[in-house]
């Protein structure tokens, strides 16, 4: 199905995204790069492991469907999402979700998804960005940067057409800055808000297919929080406060019921997030006066480092109380 057969509506944000791309070229060249990396890789689909993959992304799937099915939008993914999914031996911490739904899963994600629940969670975030159109709309965001930084530049010409050559150098530069300002203000917070779409939509598609997650916003803050740098995927996806307070807030806002009469995604998402007293522990920060959970490292609100938390001298991992070794170097305490 060609994508002007659908309704450009996103049933997910109740809004028509930015689109100006060719939809046959656009998935053509996706799909190249999506057959030119399992081509290379070795798939291990029929293991434990491949099985494991199989069962969390055929339960996404369906869960999505199901939803759409549930508010009549299923004309969104009927005929166009041709879902197909590998697991692929690499190293490499890493997964993704091309648009047309073909998932890719290297076997080092499984190193720190200790359990169905977190492989859950980071393949329902990247089918989100999949059903979200982000790819698409990140491209045709681009596509009218350039336009218009063409159309300006050659312009800038038409002043020295006319002998005011000072006036169009000026242009030029004007030009040359809008250009690299588009890039810091517009696209860059962009993709920064398309993370926070995805977290919440990958949090509703594994609730959907029956999975917990009030673990998730541990798991991500543990894993990209800590180790970043070593894995590809968290490394590409920063792990500010923000995100982490959007995901707590989505399990409390699940707990208590969602209106499900408007699209999920129709609200930004509610960034301050105040731990329930009634099952939390909490601790007041000093420097601001947020209260957060007791186990917290760091304020959320201002990122000031709690006094009362130990951590070790040899690794910087945090320690408790009466630890005669650190947990994760061994240092003797």
């Amino acid at each position: 199905m060609a994508k002007d057969d659908r309704s450009a509506v996103n049933p997910f944000t109740g809004k028509k995204h930015h689109d100006n791309v060719n939809d046959d070229k656009f998935l053509e060249e996706c799909y190249q790069q999506y057959y030119a990396i399992i081509s290379k890789a070795q798939i291990i689909d029929n293991t434990a492991e491949g099985h494991l993959i199989a069962n969390v992304a055929n339960n996404l799937i369906n869960a999505v469907e199901n939803y759409l099915s549930t508010i009549g939008r299923l004309d969104y993914v009927e005929d166009y999402y041709d879902w197909e999914f590998h697991l692929l031996l690499d190293n490499t911490v890493n997964a993704f979700c091309i648009p047309g739904g073909k998932i890719v899963v290297y076997t080092g994600i499984l190193s720190v998804a200790n359990n169905e629940e977190e492989l859950a969670f980071i393949l329902g975030h990247e089918m989100a960005h999949a059903l979200l159109d982000h790819t698409r709309t990140r491209q045709s965001a681009q596509n009218t940067k350039n336009t218009l930084t063409t159309a300006s530049w050659i312009g800038s010409f038409a002043f020295d057409l006319v002998g005011l050559g000072g006036i169009g150098d000026l242009a030029r530069v004007a030009v040359n800055t809008a250009d690299i300002g588009s890039q810091f203000f517009l696209l860059n917070p962009w993709g920064r808000d398309q993370e926070l779409e995805a977290d919440r939509l990958g949090m509703l598609i594994i609730h959907w297919a029956g999975y917990d997650i009030t673990g998730v916003p541990a798991f991500w803050q543990k894993m990209s929080g800590q180790n970043a740098n070593n894995f590809d995927f968290f490394s590409t996806h920063p792990a500010d406060e923000k995100r982490i307070n959007v995901m707590r807030s989505l399990v409390d806002e699940i707990e208590e019921g969602i209106d499900y009469s408007k699209p999920v995604l129709a609200d930004k998402p509610d960034v301050k997030y105040t731990p329930k007293k009634d099952n939390i522990e909490t601790k007041i920060c000093d420097h601001c006066g947020s209260e957060e959970s007791e186990d917290a490292e760091f304020c959320t609100n201002c990122g000031e480092k709690f006094a009362d938390a130990k951590f070790c001298t040899n690794c910087g991992n945090q320690v408790s109380e009466g630890d005669a070794f650190c947990t994760n170097c061994g240092q003797k305490l």
